[in-house]
């Protein structure tokens, strides 16, 4: 069978969340998805609200993944640790609460394994190498996956490439996250893997990365430092449908599926 799984980028603010609500099920139907995963790392601006995780899971989500700004709400921290959906990178300290990869129920008994990892380059090089921790957990309880995904929430295109390139013939579909910024790279790598350096954002169109332009263009004219605030106006949706053949375990297709409110 084709096995259809939907990523969608990074879910900024009440924005991106509206615009996830309006969006994400009318996709799932035209596509006849069977597993969608949710970046909701910045649906409360920097971080996660339990409820901002319970509207992204009644939306349509089957997994929510995360990245650098994990800790930013310190309340999802019991709900990292409860909700075995709900993931945080893998390669963060072992200590720390939650998990970063889990195995769930696809169609027809599949086995559906999806690993969040982050990059090292400009966010955070205390973090166990990403590439290590892939190897041990595909080593280990991703064996008991029959198809593997990996959100890959990092800085660089270069190491978002690696990684892609890296586990080529090792995991169904690599995608990045947290760039903000939609790439027009889809691809199927030559041993079978889908990839995509960047989702893109789920949130305000008009804006620098879900930011209001202002904001930024402060930072960068040396003016007093402000509090970021999310952008108003219309939203997209920046998602990626990858389609996979059960049979060979490799990737068809990888294709854009994103979405925009009209602009005034």
């Amino acid at each position: 069978m084709d096995f259809h799984l939907l990523a969608v980028g990074d879910v900024v603010a009440d924005g991106g969340l509206d615009c996830l609500r309006r969006h994400l099920r009318p996709l799932q139907k035209t596509y006849d998805v069977h597993f969608t995963v949710v970046n909701g790392e910045n649906a409360a601006g920097l971080g996660l609200l339990p409820h901002h995780a319970e509207e992204i899971f009644a939306a349509g989500a089957d997994v929510i993944t995360l990245g650098n700004h994990t800790w930013g709400k310190r309340q999802i921290l019991d709900t990292l640790e409860d909700n075995p959906y709900l993931l945080r990178p893998a390669n963060f300290a072992p200590n720390l609460p939650g998990r970063g990869f889990g195995v769930y129920e696809g169609p027809r008994g599949l086995r559906i394994g999806i690993l969040n990892l982050m990059g090292r380059f400009e966010l955070d090089s205390n973090l166990d190498s990403p590439f290590q921790v892939a190897d041990r957990i595909l080593a280990g309880e991703g064996a008991e996956a029959d198809l593997l995904f990996v959100d890959f929430h990092a800085e660089a295109t270069s190491e978002k490439g690696a990684m892609g390139w890296y586990l080529d013939g090792r995991v169904q579909g690599v995608w990045g996250t947290h760039t903000h910024v939609p790439t027009a790279d889809p691809q199927v790598l030559p041993q079978g893997t889908g990839f995509v350096t960047d989702l893109g954002m789920t949130g305000p169109a008009q804006s620098i990365l879900g930011v209001k332009p202002e904001n930024s263009v402060a930072r960068f004219l040396g003016q007093l430092p402000r509090r970021y605030e999310a952008a108003g106006g219309p939203n997209k949706l920046g998602a990626v449908l990858f389609t996979i053949d059960t049979d060979t375990g490799r990737c068809r297709s990888v294709t854009r599926v994103d979405r925009e409110d009209p602009r005034p």
